[in-house]
């Protein structure tokens, strides 16, 4: 299938890419680190740490100055420097990456390109030489200390499970996100329940009135993470009646039996109540909006408290395709989780 790739502002990538797909090789999804050319100054796993990209221009190690990121050897002999990794989620189709060279000036990357392969039937070590590799983003031009955004213009047919980031002919990459639609694994008993609000099955956060201490996308993550931030936090708000709130587009049409709201680390700044909300949403090319009339109540407001999770069963047998969840006035939460059937 030919394709072509461009390069998008900050703005169109965040509305298009960010808050419809998934970064599917982060390092907090379970994406890792296989493979790779070389990483003489500073580590490929530096890639996909969730973090924004620091700087100290003190600080030197025994292979030279200290990079927040990937930094190969000068004078490539290759075509290119290479990093190979493993998605973290079971595989997804593709649509555009972002690739970060913040602090790397002069040492920068002057181009990349993005390559794929389906190794789910691998089995034990894999022989990456061998493998037939997919172009998934096109050979582009990257500039010094500067994020780029790059998509293409049709999202992938084929379903990926590894993914083969080639630098050329060599330097450093601060950060790399890439992005599609997961493809979960679906049980042959559709009457087993899942978290279908999950990263893993295909859950994104396609709108939100705040991030400013934690992002909303940590809500879906699997796990209870290590501390505050990685879940999702608001700015402390002044007005009265305020709420601060996300809409989750669930992986599946589903039958909510049990929704729970996690406030793991939150002690001091959890919210003083929840809300949650449903809503079977028909049309496809669009999402609801935080405004729309068809919401119904899931869970009504509830006393939440710190550090705990607040378990709510849910008697209707509704399906929902999206879920909104309301912190009342605002916050931290750690975890959503929407338990249910598949519709």
């Amino acid at each position: 299938m030919s394709f072509t790739t461009t390069k998008v502002d900050e703005q169109e990538f965040k509305e298009h890419i960010v808050q419809q797909y998934t970064d599917i090789i982060g390092e907090k999804l379970g994406g890792k680190v296989l493979a790779f050319s070389d990483e003489w100054f500073a580590a490929a796993e530096n890639l996909i740490k969730p973090k924004e990209p620091i700087r100290d221009a003190t600080r030197f190690t025994y292979a030279g100055a200290w990079y927040d990121g990937w930094e190969t050897r000068r004078h490539n002999t290759e075509e290119c420097d290479w990093v190979i990794f493993e998605m973290g989620v079971s595989s997804a189709t593709l649509i555009g990456c972002e690739v970060d060279t913040a602090f790397f000036n002069g040492n920068h990357a002057p181009f990349i390109s993005v390559e794929g392969a389906n190794l789910v039937s691998a089995e034990g070590s894999i022989d990456f030489k061998s493998v037939k590799w997919d172009t998934i983003i096109n050979k582009m031009e990257c500039g010094p200390s500067q994020k780029q955004y790059f998509v293409r213009d049709k999202i992938t047919e084929k379903t990926y499970t590894h993914i083969k980031l080639n630098m050329f002919p060599d330097g450093g990459i601060a950060r790399f996100r890439l992005y599609g639609k997961v493809n979960p694994i679906i049980p042959n008993n559709i009457t087993i329940q899942l978290d279908t609000a999950s990263a893993v099955q295909g859950g994104v956060c396609t709108s939100f009135s705040d991030q400013h201490f934690g992002s909303v996308d940590n809500l879906l993550l699997p796990g209870r993470g290590h501390d505050m931030s990685d879940g999702w936090e608001t700015k402390r708000s002044r007005g009265e009646g305020h709420v601060d709130w996300v809409i989750i587009k669930l992986g599946h049409k589903t039958n909510v039996k049990k929704i729970v709201v996690d406030t793991a680390h939150f002690r001091g700044n959890f919210p003083q109540y929840i809300k949650v909300e449903g809503i079977e949403y028909k049309d496809s090319a669009s999402e609801p909006s935080f405004e729309d009339a068809t919401w119904e109540t899931v869970v009504s407001q509830s006393k939440t408290g710190p550090d705990k999770e607040h378990e709510y069963e849910i008697s209707s047998n509704k399906p929902f395709t999206h879920v909104k969840l309301i912190m009342i006035p605002d916050g931290g939460i750690k975890r959503l989780r929407c338990w249910g059937t598949l519709a």
